[in-house]
Order: C-alpha cells, then sequence, then structure tokens
C-alpha cells in the first residue's frame, strides 16, 4: 500500500522519473519506464536494481560499448504484420539500424566475462543479429540510404535510360538558350532552372511568344515566364514515364523484401523489446552517473540505514546554486523504529523526511539510490507520509486535526 495517492508528488518522484524518461531515445523505453511500480518483492527490485547497476558501471568503464541512439521499430512490426503492406526506403533502414544497434550490444555484453554483467548478459542471451535479413537489405539500399541502381536489372535499366535522357534534354536545352540568347529572346546571363519537375528557360514577359513552347510558371511579379521548349516536351514527357516505371519498380522491391521478412516479425519483436529495455535501463543509469546514485545493500533484517543520503532534486538544486547539500545519516531497526525529529523552521525536517521516502521509494521501484553504497534498504509492504499543511476550511480542521485524521 501506498499512501497518500499523490506520494510520488509530495516525495518528488514523479519530477524525478521525468528527468529520466527525458534520457530515453524511443517510445519504448518512455513507456517501460512509466510502467516501473513499486514491489515487495526481494527478487524483483534485486533483479531491476542490478540491471542499472551493471549498466551503470558499463556506461562509467567500457568506452568503446555501443552506445548508439537506439531506434523504435514499434511501428515498423505493425506495419509488418499487414498483409499487403510494404516498407518503405527509410523504414528498411530504420530496421537495418534496429537489428544492426541490438546486435551489436548483445554480442559487446555476451562478449565480456560471465561476472561483470549477469543480469544484462541473462537479458541479451538468445538476441538475434538477423545477419541474412541486414545482408538483404545491404543488397538493396545503400549507405546513403537510397535504392541502389543494381537492386534488380529492370531498376538498372530504367535509370539508365533516365540518365540518358536527362543527357539528351540538357543537351538540347543548352543548344535552345544558347540560340535564343544570341537572338535576344533572353538575358545574356540567364540560365536553366526547374518548375515542376520540368527544365525550363526564363523569358521576359514581352518575349515569351518569341520562344515556341509550354509556359509553366510565372515570377512574383509576372515580369518573367519560365518556357519548356517545345524541343524538349517530348524527351521530358518519356523521363516522366520512366520515372513512374522507376517508382513501380521501387515498390515491387520493397513489397518483395517486405513479403520475405513477414514471417519474422514475431522473432523481430524481441528486439523491439530488448531495445526498449536497453534504453529504460540506460536511461537510468546515465541518470544515476549524472546524480551520484549508486546501488545499495538490500537489508534482510529490516534494518534502515541511510549514509550520505541525498535528496536528488535539492541536491540538483544546490547544485545548479553552486552549493553543496547537506547529506544525511540515519539508522532505524526492529527495536528502534521510531524517529522524532525536531528543530527550527528551515531546520530541514521535512528533508529529513523526504529524502528517507524518496530514497526508500526508488529503490523499490528498481532506481538507484543518491546515497553511499554501504547504505542498507529493507523491503516495506507500506510506504505512507503526512507531510504538509492540509487544513481543511471546510470541514472546520485545524493543521494538528488534519494530520491526526491522516
Amino acid at each position: 500500500m501506498i499512501y497518500p495517492a499523490n506520494f510520488e508528488q509530495k516525495v518528488g518522484f514523479d519530477r524525478l522519473r521525468e528527468q529520466v524518461a527525458a534520457l530515453c531515445t524511443i517510445r519504448g523505453g518512455r513507456e517501460r519506464l512509466c510502467a516501473e511500480q513499486f514491489s515487495t518483492s526481494q527478487a524483483d527490485v534485486e533483479r531491476r536494481l542490478a540491471l542499472a547497476d551493471e549498466m551503470r558501471r558499463l556506461l562509467e568503464m567500457e568506452r568503446d560499448f555501443p552506445d548508439d541512439e537506439f531506434v523504435d521499430v514499434d511501428y515498423i512490426l505493425s506495419k509488418l504484420k499487414i498483409e499487403g503492406s510494404f516498407l518503405e526506403v527509410e523504414e528498411v533502414v530504420l530496421l537495418r539500424r534496429a537489428l544492426a544497434s541490438a546486435g551489436a550490444i548483445a554480442g559487446f555484453i555476451l562478449g565480456r566475462g560471465e561476472e561483470l554483467y549477469p543480469e544484462l548478459r541473462l537479458r541479451s542471451r538468445g538476441i538475434e543479429a538477423f545477419p541474412e535479413i541486414v545482408r538483404a537489405i545491404d543488397g538493396i539500399v545503400d549507405q546513403y540510404g537510397k535504392i541502389r541502381d543494381n537492386a534488380s536489372p529492370e531498376l538498372q535499366q530504367i535509370r539508365r535510360m533516365i540518365r540518358e535522357r536527362e543527357g539528351q534534354a540538357a543537351k538540347r536545352l543548352q543548344q535552345v538558350l544558347s540560340n535564343a540568347k544570341k537572338a535576344g529572346i533572353v538575358e545574356a546571363d540567364a540560365m536553366l532552372s526547374i518548375r515542376d519537375g520540368r527544365a525550363v528557360i526564363p523569358v521576359a514577359a514581352a518575349n515569351k511568344r518569341k520562344l515556341q513552347g509550354f509556359i509553366h510558371d510565372e515570377s512574383a511579379t509576372g515580369k518573367t515566364f519560365y518556357v519548356e521548349p517545345v524541343e524538349v516536351v517530348e524527351i521530358n514527357n518519356e523521363l516522366k514515364e520512366l520515372e513512374y516505371a522507376e517508382r513501380r519498380e521501387i515498390v515491387r522491391i520493397l513489397s518483395a523484401f517486405t513479403d520475405s521478412i513477414r514471417p519474422e516479425a514475431d522473432r523481430i519483436a524481441l528486439i523491439g523489446d530488448y531495445l526498449s529495455d536497453l534504453d529504460m535501463i540506460r536511461a537510468k543509469a546515465r541518470w544515476a552517473v549524472a546524480n551520484g546514485a549508486v546501488k545499495p545493500i538490500v537489508s534482510t533484517d529490516d534494518r534502515l540505514v541511510l549514509r550520505n543520503a541525498r535528496h536528488p532534486l535539492l541536491q540538483q538544486t544546490l547544485r545548479a546554486q553552486g552549493k553543496q547539500v547537506v547529506p544525511l545519516d540515519l539508522q532505524l531497526d526492529k527495536r528502534r523504529h521510531i524517529l522524532v525529529i525536531s528543530g527550527p523552521n528551515a531546520g530541514g525536517k521535512s528533508v529529513c523526511l523526504k529524502t528517507t521516502g524518496i530514497i526508500q521509494y526508488m529503490f523499490q521501484c528498481g532506481f538507484l539510490v543518491p546515497a553511499s553504497e554501504n547504505s542498507e534498504l529493507p523491503l516495506f509492504r507500506n510506504l505512507m507520509i503526512d507531510i504538509g499543511d492540509e487544513q481543511s476550511i471546510d470541514d472546520d480542521l485545524s493543521t494538528y486535526s488534519s494530520h491526526l485524521l491522516n
């Protein structure tokens, strides 16, 4: 039981979770982070803490870790499962990045010693790199994310014809432009332009009828018209037809590729799950590195021992001001399980309560905590806090009475 319902807001954990979520790079990672809940299972808490701590140590110690931004493949997978659909070139490129990234990370972790990252190794076991799919993608997409000319014999032929027609059109246009300049129809410094995908010549309004062709556009002032010379209209029409044929062949290539990997959709989904998990774990670790958070000792005798504990939000605020937070040392056990704190206003009583509350809550939510590694935290079934002025005028309760009611 967590009391009250706004416990996370009371201790500042909601803001902390937002900070960690901002360090995720994909939607799947953020969703998993938002789903991290308070747990009373020792095995679950220890596993989640170990994953975060192993990633923290990995980020700090392994300079050659493939720590690129992850790729979210959820949309690609949902599209892949629809019969008759095909992945666009950009989606194929993203899929390759995801497969390569997952394979590189899993290979890196599994390549380290058994004792270094046991939980990360367990999570990385069975992750496939799908080399056959990567090879298939490399066969149709180049390093710039464009469909290769030799992705199919038909596409190679079409693109060869496109280059030939473009060369013919450019040669004829230059001839027409040169003759028009000599005849004084266009300005001496006039250059070819493109309008609606067509190569055109800029002509002064007064001379627009002197150059035979089709007018495609005019300038904002109306002083210049853009004419497609009649000599290249037929070639340009052929080019348009070839461009349509090129698009049809690209769609055919992409459809064939998509159909070939569609049976692997469920296996590829495991890659998406893996990257989402790693993204969440890495975000926790990055936040821990930036805020000096570590994995504490899991207490087995109900001892609560905080050493050098800091409230993370207060620590961040003071650090921005060039100040140091005053750390907290505290110990409770079965025999001494109640602690009375007294002192003047602004003496740190509320900070002490909130620091203890947020650290314990972080711990049981699987987050590394801002305290010394020799701190000891037990597992509580319930966390309850009553802090702040909850006075209710409507109910005629004093501040003291409202605390008693809570």
